[in-house]
């Protein structure tokens, strides 16, 4: 379940890029949230942390229960930081220790906390150094603990994930800005000691005992990335498109360049498939959200790309392409928070047409 990485176009302006993999669909909304909107997390029986946003943010987000409590799962505010949500099954969180009466964020609200108030990473790493977060069960995912980790990047390239492991939380610096799933990051970082030899320049000629040979094709320079759908393997193929995929100018050749990076993780239904007595606890439980456990369990499960995003990060546009749809849709933050009088949420299969003007729909409901 997903693929995040950052793209650089030729004068130094940073993209961001994500997939998101499930075997079923989430009740997705598309949601803009203005300054000044009142928030809160709860931590198990602890008081609410409450706060306004001071920035305008613009979201994909899972309700918990209702419409009140939105989990953000991809976004971003009007200052140019970016929030991901992605799926880590090592998950495991800080006993709490806490007062019941001490307020305390809960970690599947990292997103919304974090896009309502600061504008860089590095705010964002200096707000954590004083805040206490909790790992606990969400009602959304049938009282389980969310397992997830998080990638936060600003429009100057800096990136950072947040892992609950081991009982600690980690913040990792992320000069890559790619991110996957389960291993943990730094585990990542060291596998890619694996791939040294990686290179974009086709060698498509050489001799073998005195007998010369050539590869009659292009693209013989990828024949040593991995090639499978799992973490481990997208991590690797992340990095080497994000480094060799040509830089171009300009804000819209970005994001079309970027657009297509992301084509090489877009997973259609039935590429691979598992049983289903091995679904994961993030899978039982979306499941159960979406009304499946009522209906016969299939026999076995493929997970697909939902949704994609390709995000200008200093422009403040996203834009959208779902599983229903060949084309993408633009939200533009600018344009929203001309139009808005408070917030907005639309379920996410209004933009399942690549020809609709998702501003107008945002702004119509």
């Amino acid at each position: 379940m997903c693929t995040s990485l950052l793209y650089t176009d030729l004068s130094g302006s940073v993209f961001a890029g994500r997939t998101l993999e499930l075997p079923v669909e989430l009740p997705y909304f598309a949601a803009f949230l203005p300054k000044g909107t009142p928030l809160a997390s709860r931590a198990g029986e602890h008081a609410p942390l409450t706060y306004e946003s001071r920035y305008d943010v613009f979201g994909i987000v899972v309700p918990n229960g209702n419409a009140q409590d939105l989990k953000v799962v991809e976004g971003l505010n009007e200052a140019g930081l970016n929030f991901s949500l992605l799926a880590f099954a090592d998950t495991h969180g800080p006993d709490d220790t806490e007062a019941k009466d001490t307020p305390v964020l809960s970690a599947i609200d990292l997103g919304a906390w974090m896009l309502a108030q600061f504008s860089t990473v590095a705010e964002v790493k200096e707000a954590l150094e004083k805040q206490t977060v909790l790992v606990d069960p969400l009602e959304a995912l049938g009282g389980t603990i969310p397992p997830f980790h998080y990638t936060v990047h600003d429009k100057s390239g800096a990136s950072i994930v947040i892992e609950f492991f081991d009982g600690k939380r980690h913040i990792f610096d992320n000069p890559l800005g790619v991110m996957t799933n389960s291993p943990r990051f730094d585990w990542h970082l060291t596998n890619l000691n694996n791939y040294t030899h990686l290179n974009n320049v086709d060698q498509s000629s050489a001799t073998f005992l005195g007998k010369d040979f050539i590869q009659p094709d292009s693209g013989i320079a990828t024949v040593t990335l991995p090639g499978s759908d799992t973490a481990v393997d997208r991590f690797v193929r992340a990095v080497y498109y994000a480094q060799f995929s040509e830089k171009v100018d300009g804000s819209e050749a970005a994001l079309r360049q970027l657009g297509h990076v992301m084509n090489k993780f877009d997973r259609p239904k039935g590429a691979s498939v598992y049983s289903s007595a091995k679904a994961s606890a993030l899978t039982e439980s979306a499941t159960k959200l979406t009304g499946g456990a009522a209906a016969e369990k299939p026999d076995f499960i493929t997970e697909y790309t939902s949704w994609i995003t390709l995000i200008d990060l200093a422009g403040g546009k996203l834009m959208l392409r779902t599983y229903g749809s060949l084309g993408y849709v633009s939200f533009d933050l600018a344009a929203l928070k001309q139009g808005a009088k408070g917030p907005k949420l639309v379920p996410l299969e209004a933009f399942n047409q690549g020809s609709v003007d998702a501003d107008t729909v945002m702004l119509s409901h």
